[in-house]
């Protein structure tokens, strides 16, 4: 039971960790009134968020930040974040081999602010969880490290909140101000009556706010992007299937079959396999789990087998259409627009096979360099899409992140364009001729 230590309401916020998420987190409450720290081991970080700059590439960070100025500062200091009635950690939460994730950075994360909280006696704190956590470790792992070092009780002296974001980069300022659902997994009612009534007053829609135990909102969290993933290796699935009968238009197919209100659109369009930071590593998150409990997964296993099917047919795809040696423009090394993130993106794996086989690989992006995604280092990379459309040698360009600059490319005649969307060139490209889309 609580013993009436809770504030009324959130006021002041800690933000530990400002990377791709926790700096969004920090200026968009910052913009709404809150009063917010954010504390990062890296000055480099700290140094920009107090000068009003921007510490990560986002889109509207930089003018999210300066609208919050006023309340916003960062630190390196864990102990300046006592004074504030909730911290929110976001730290990484690496997968590990068997498919689970780490709660390594968390505790280093969370351990020393619990000590400090002790030290100050300052009970009544609200620890906010937004990394994606494995199933069970918070009651299991993080709970019991909290009250360790703070020698009190979750949901007596302290709360915890389990509270993971379903946003997409590149659209993440959008994302966390106006989702379609706020998750809430609470030690106690009211640790998670104070996350509701800040959410109500953050958010500048009306989301479902649904709250839970933690336990079922761990669950929640993977299997939101588990679904995601089924859909998604479902169109590519069909797509394979039609593309051996000649009179079958997958489009045509998938767009009926959007129609039908049990299934819907969204993600029911034939592109490229899955990629980025979350889907691939929840989905498999959740056959992990199955199996510590001595069940299986076998949609979500299924889901992650034709995602490689699906990597492996480009791969073929592409190759068939070369002979060793030749040139190939790969566009797009980003897993999605808007951001630099080649985490398991159709580009990099697409990139990497054409190479170990032989073939003269050049890459570009439209955010993704060497500079900030080291995995580029091993390709000819070209800054200068002039430099792309002058090449003469370039066998086959295949688009594999539908950034809006491609569709203005001009190729040699003689040079193959692959893009798996409809008419994504053909609209606006009638002189080339169509080689086969993906």
């Amino acid at each position: 039971m609580l013993r009436g230590l809770f504030m009324k309401s959130i006021k002041s916020v800690s933000v530990f960790g400002l990377g791709k998420l926790g700096a969004c987190i920090a200026a968009t409450l910052a913009q709404r009134g809150f009063n917010v720290l954010g504390v990062d081991v890296d000055p480099e970080k700290v140094r920009k968020v107090n000068q009003g700059l921007s510490p990560v590439d986002e889109p509207l960070l930089s003018e999210t930040i300066i609208g919050g100025q006023n309340h916003l500062r960062a630190t390196q200091e864990h102990s300046e974040a006592i004074p504030t009635d909730a911290s929110f950690f976001i730290p990484p939460s690496p997968n590990l081999p068997d498919g689970s994730f780490s709660s390594e950075y968390l505790l280093r994360a969370m351990q020393p602010l619990a000590k400090a909280l002790r030290e100050a006696g300052k009970k009544g704190h609200l620890f906010v969880i937004n990394s994606t956590t494995t199933p069970g470790s918070i009651n299991r792992v993080l709970v019991p490290m909290l009250e360790r070092e703070t020698g009190w009780t979750c949901g007596g002296e302290f709360g915890v909140c389990y509270n993971p974001q379903f946003i997409a980069l590149g659209n993440v300022i959008k994302g966390l101000l106006e989702p379609d659902l706020v998750l809430i997994g609470e030690s106690d009612v009211e640790s998670g009556r104070l996350m509701e009534e800040m959410y109500k007053r953050y958010n500048r829609n009306e989301p479902y706010i649904a709250r839970m135990s933690i336990m079922s909102a761990e669950l929640t969290k993977i299997s939101v992007n588990s679904y995601i993933t089924m859909k998604i290796s479902f169109t590519n699935q069909l797509r394979l299937i039609a593309e051996k009968f000649p009179q079958a238009d997958i489009h045509a197919i998938l767009d009926a079959i959007g129609t039908d209100s049990r299934i819907g659109k969204k993600y029911l369009r034939a592109g490229l396999s899955y990629g980025g930071p979350c889907f691939p590593r929840d989905n498999r998150l959740l056959a992990y789990t199955a199996r510590q409990v001595g069940l299986e997964a076998p949609l979500a296993e299924a889901a992650d087998r034709i995602n490689e099917l699906t990597r492996q047919k480009l791969f073929e795809h592409v190759s068939g259409m070369l002979v060793p040696g030749d040139a190939v423009a790969v566009l797009g090394m980003s897993y999605k627009p808007n951001t630099c993130i080649t985490e398991e993106s159709a580009g990099l794996h697409l990139a990497q096979h054409l190479k170990r086989r032989g073939y003269q690989v050049l890459v570009h992006d439209c955010a993704a360099a060497p500079a900030n995604s080291p995995s580029l280092l091993e390709f000819e990379f070209i800054e200068d899409l002039e430099t792309i459309q002058k090449r003469k040698d370039i066998k086959v360009a295949v688009v594999c992140c539908s950034w809006p600059r491609y569709k203005e490319l001009r190729f040699h005649p003689e040079t193959k364009i692959l893009t798996p969307w409809k008419t994504w060139f053909e609209d606006t490209r009638p002189e080339y001729e169509n080689p086969g889309r993906l």
